[in-house]
């Protein structure tokens, strides 16, 4: 018994407590980051603090009530300590509970854990001693933001589902034992609409085809709102995004720790972060979080232009007759406008990557806006710039018609291929030196002359909009294109149906040059824009040199394509550079490219650099 005695106390005095190991920088890093949200289990700041208070994850796991009622009533806890931790607990309880796996709906257990977890996270920053830009290099502030902002997530969605059943004269409700308030929000729809049809979490996307997401990181959850179908009794050219980005953040009712740590009142705020870069929360103003790319990708993958636009080069059913603009976001005054004019057989997913590269830059998103204009190729190129002028006269009238916008003045123009040739024609002057591709005949007498005229006169005869300041024209044909005449191109032509109004237009043109006896000459063909885009064609050989307005600067990106000598041979393979290319630009680059120039990072880089050259030279944002 002596021996057994002695040999436990030499143990005891000789025995190390403390050993120390290394750990592979990789395991260091996973574990500094990992909590409850990221990795299922909770981080070394909370089990740190459990510990202070002889609690641990076990404890907290088995008596959930009693785990958090000592971390609120244990003395030897900081604010920062005891609120970060009960934020961490709450949301790792919210997760256990939340059926969102199993697409079942969230339970009022759900809700409220989460809105207990986004209490004390809001707390947490903004009414506790140390400001939020004091912790700016925190671990632990960025953990407890991102409860916060995946709570907000998952409240507003539940929110979402019930907002439908309380109309419109609501101002609070209850839920899960919280007093919900009527959500604040300056987020417009299309069409007005008060609440969206659907609301999706932006963290939840992955998008195939875009090279960029970008992001804002800041205070709030990020949503992209669909807003209700278009009626189809609305016959107007301009369309209002269907898909608007929404970041939404919860405030509780309070202004003291204590009163926010009581209270179980909350509101939403939703707001629009191309208008909000910020956000004022218990009197600090912090930056407010945002996705700009994920309502632009959710746009494109629904729009089913894909198919819609081959439709319409064939002018089968299902494609479109008329131009239309459409607003990548919701209409700004403040800000200048840059619109786009895709190609032949094409649509706006031409712009994928350009659109999303200028909405994603800081300085561009803060001075421009983006509409796409959206057309028949199928119809001649004439047709298209009368179209398209008019939509977008309609559409400047509709959102400023006084003009005095920023918005409506200085506009850009950008335009690809057959799209570039028809931006070029919306900043020229025709004068009288289209009416010579007219059809006629020597004896038409003065009376149907001049009713000819005047039917062509829209189509022969134009000015510069004098809205537009600057436009940029990429791989565009201003001269057409022998691969025009090409055997597969004349054969994809031969497949080409007119829409039925140009038809009907053109057969009251061969009325008019009827003979009094009924006969006519040569039965005048209208051209489909395959025609239109022929270096022989007679509208686009007699248009090639209209003067651009002097109020313009304009500048050309080219692709050249497997070059075999001198600039001034090469194409991009589909455009020689001799068409392409503009006497006067103010600058033009050639990037090795196919015809898809428009897409590639160079191209993208260089319209950046025009986009703010543009806007420096013109009034500074507005803050």
């Amino acid at each position: 018994m002596r021996c057994v005695t002695v040999g436990m106390l030499l143990c005891l005095g000789a025995c190390a407590m403390v050993d120390v190991s290394r750990i592979k920088q990789h395991d260091y890093l996973a574990e500094r980051r990992a909590d409850a949200l990221g990795s299922g289990r909770l981080s070394d700041g909370t089990v740190q603090v459990l510990n202070v208070v002889a609690l641990s994850a076990d404890t907290c796991s088995k008596d959930f009530s009693d785990c958090t009622g000592t971390l609120v009533r244990s003395p030897g806890l900081t604010d920062e300590q005891r609120l970060s931790t009960l934020s961490e607990l709450w949301m790792a309880r919210a997760i256990k509970v939340d059926p969102a796996k199993s697409g079942a709906p969230m339970q009022d257990v759900a809700l409220d854990a989460y809105l207990q977890s986004a209490r004390y996270a809001y707390a947490y920053l903004f009414y506790t001693a140390r400001q939020p830009s004091e912790r700016a290099f925190d671990l632990r502030q960025a953990q407890v933001l991102g409860f916060y902002n995946f709570a907000v997530q998952r409240a507003v969605q539940r929110f979402f589902h019930v907002l439908p059943q309380l109309g419109t004269q609501w101002t609070q409700t209850s839920l899960a034992g919280w007093t919900v308030m009527r959500p604040q929000t300056d987020v417009r729809l299309a069409g007005d609409a008060r609440v969206p049809t659907e609301l999706i979490p932006a963290s939840d996307l992955r998008f195939k085809g875009l090279r960029n997401v970008y992001q804002r990181d800041g205070f709030g959850s990020d949503f992209v709102a669909v807003a209700p179908p278009e009626s189809p009794d609305v016959q107007v050219p301009w369309r209002d995004p269907d898909f608007v980005s929404m970041t939404g953040a919860l405030v509780f009712d309070g202004n003291t720790l204590a009163s926010v740590l009581a209270t179980k009142q909350v509101r939403l705020l939703a707001r629009d972060p191309y208008r909000d870069g910020s956000i004022t929360v218990g009197d600090r103003v912090v930056p407010l979080g945002a996705n700009f790319t994920a309502a632009y990708g959710v746009w494109l993958a629904r729009s089913g232009f894909a198919g819609q636009s081959i439709r319409s080069l064939l002018g089968r059913e299902g494609g479109i007759t008329t131009p239309r603009i459409l607003l990548m976001q919701p209409y700004d005054p403040n800000r200048l406008t840059v619109v786009m004019l895709h190609g032949l057989a094409s649509s706006p997913e031409a712009w994928i990557n350009v659109a999303n590269e200028v909405m994603g830059d800081e300085s561009l998103r803060r001075n421009y806006q983006v509409w796409e204009v959206y057309y028949p190729t199928n119809a001649p190129v004439a047709v298209n710039l009368a179209g398209i002028r008019k939509a977008l006269d309609a559409t400047l009238r509709h959102y400023d018609p006084g003009g005095h916008a920023r918005a409506s003045n200085n506009m850009v123009l950008v335009g690809h291929s057959m799209g570039g040739v028809i931006a070029r024609l919306l900043v020229s002057s025709s004068g009288d030196k289209l009416w010579g591709v007219a059809p006629g005949r020597a004896d038409l007498s003065p009376q149907k002359r001049a009713q000819l005229r005047q039917r062509l006169a829209p189509y022969l005869q134009f000015t510069p909009m004098p809205q537009v300041t600057r436009a940029v024209f990429l791989a565009s044909p201003h001269r057409g294109t022998p691969y025009a005449q090409h055997r597969i191109a004349r054969w994809i032509g031969n497949l080409i149906r007119l829409p039925v109004g140009i038809l009907k237009e053109a057969a009251s043109f061969s009325d008019l040059l009827k003979r009094t006896d009924g006969s006519s000459d040569k039965a005048w063909r209208v051209p489909n824009a395959i025609d239109n885009l022929s270096d022989t064609d007679p509208f686009i050989v007699a248009a090639a040199d209209l003067p651009i307005s002097p109020k313009v600067r304009y500048h050309t990106i080219v692709g050249v394509y497997k070059p075999t000598g001198p600039l001034d041979t090469t194409s991009d393979g589909v455009v020689p550079y001799k068409s392409a290319h503009l006497a006067g630009a103010e600058s033009e680059i050639a990037i090795p490219s196919w015809h898809s120039v428009q897409d590639t990072p160079a191209a993208i880089l260089e319209l950046r650099r025009i986009l703010a050259l543009h806007a420096a030279a013109l009034q500074p944002a507005t803050p």
